[in-house]
């Protein structure tokens, strides 16, 4: 995620508002120890269930420009043995309808030998290129994995508003788009990522409590039941937050699953701090703002009539962290965001595991403290924290924002495996 396309940085909605049993340290592997007052990530009681398998990984189509990560980086760092399926991020909500996101990356940039996925070059003559044709070739080595186009993220939600004035003109558009005859081969289904129905993301959505079930069930009709319709949603569940102002469970009926966008709920969009993991597991003492927990999330989606079944827990495969922090324990104060790659306040997990390694866990998650700076964020051991609770609560899998985030052999989506 880049600065010039803000759903790039993946700041949920907790930037807008601004608008298991314990495993002890030897699972956990990282050095420190907790903060004085906080409490081990200890699963919720519950009788375990079987627990789905899923594994879906976000891949971004301006993830080949400055990333310089493409389809084949997925073959090489032996993802794509790992995942079940692979959401493509994003196409566009325009006009009330779906639409391509970006046609160079999707589907007209030519590959080289080197870089293809199967070793074979693009020719100037053929029908398809870009990254759907590499995907098309990773579905050729892997039979079983499964490519959902999903629609909308940060920047882009805005046009669901509209979609939602006529949800079966919208599901037609869209159905005619992920099938159309180039590249049908490709997807599986279709991913929507509307951020927030009814609600505040990067503008306020009023289309009503009931328009994300209705936009679902005409995308339901119309894709039928031989292919996937999913939704990336809220993680906010304080009391009045995100989760109360939709119908989840309603919207859940013609949905195979949600993606639970358990991550983002603290960073450096409040400046000054206080420092806080931006993705908890559970609760504990001092965390800023109730509710703000995968754990809580789950509960609540549950509570209101979702099936675990239909729940992936998300991860992330980035930091969040700020600077002009002196305090090593999460509550800290700071000056402003730390210094980041692409851009300040969040770092990908294959930069932060060796430029600032962690010094101690909290809630199911890890921070780490190095000169200044402050950052909180997933690692091999935390993730299996996670699985723990994930496989607990019986819960249909999980998924991950993104790909280009691990390190170049897999570290932690073989950590999710």
């Amino acid at each position: 995620m880049s600065g010039q396309h803000r759903v790039r940085t993946r700041i949920r909605a907790f930037a807008a508002a601004a608008c298991t049993a314990a495993l002890g340290a030897a699972l956990l592997g990282v050095a420190g120890t907790a903060p004085a007052g906080a409490t081990p990530a200890t699963a919720p009681a519950a009788s375990p269930t079987a627990a789905g398998d899923k594994v879906v990984g976000y891949f971004t189509n301006w993830g080949v420009y400055q990333r310089n990560y493409h389809v084949k980086n997925v073959e090489t760092s032996g993802s794509a043995d790992k995942l079940t399926h692979i959401n493509y991020a994003f196409g566009n909500v325009a006009g009330g309808k779906c639409a391509v996101g970006d046609s160079y990356a999707d589907y007209e940039k030519a590959y080289t030998a080197d870089q293809s996925v199967d070793g074979v070059a693009d020719t100037w003559d053929q029908d398809l290129r870009g990254n759907f044709n590499q995907l098309r070739k990773l579905k050729k080595l892997h039979p079983g994995l499964k490519v959902i186009w999903s629609f909308g993220g940060w920047t882009w939600s805005g046009g669901f508003g509209e979609a939602a004035k006529n949800p079966a003109a919208f599901a037609d558009s869209c159905y005619g788009l992920v099938k159309d005859p180039r590249w049908a081969d490709v997807f599986d289904g279709i991913d929507v990522d509307w951020e927030y129905p009814n609600a505040c993301g990067l503008t306020c959505d009023t289309s009503g409590p009931d328009a994300l079930k209705a936009i679902t069930s005409a995308l339901r009709t119309k894709f039928g039941g031989d292919n996937l319709v999913t939704a990336a949603i809220t993680a906010d569940a304080s009391d009045g937050g995100k989760i109360d102002l939709a119908d989840y469970a309603g919207a859940a009926q013609s949905l195979d699953w949600y993606n639970v966008m358990t991550y983002d709920f603290f960073g450096a969009w409040d400046a000054k701090g206080p420092t806080a993991p931006h993705s908890p597991l559970t609760s504990y003492e001092g965390l800023p703002k109730e509710g703000f927990t995968s754990e809580a999330a789950i509960d609540k989606l549950k509570a209101q009539g979702v099936p675990a079944s239909k729940l992936l827990l998300g991860i992330g495969f980035y930091g969040r962290g700020w600077t002009g922090v002196t305090q090593d324990a999460p509550g800290g104060t700071a000056t402003g965001a730390a210094p980041g790659t692409y851009e300040a306040g969040i770092e990908d997990y294959k930069v932060l595991k060796s430029s600032c390694p962690t010094t101690g866990t909290v809630a199911g998650t890890a921070y780490a403290h190095c000169g200044t700076n402050w950052w909180s964020y997933d690692t091999p051991a935390t993730i299996a924290t996670k699985m723990n609770y994930k496989n607990q609560q019986g819960l249909g899998g999980t998924f991950f924002w993104e790909l280009s985030g691990d390190t170049t052999d897999g570290e932690l989506i073989k950590a999710i495996n």
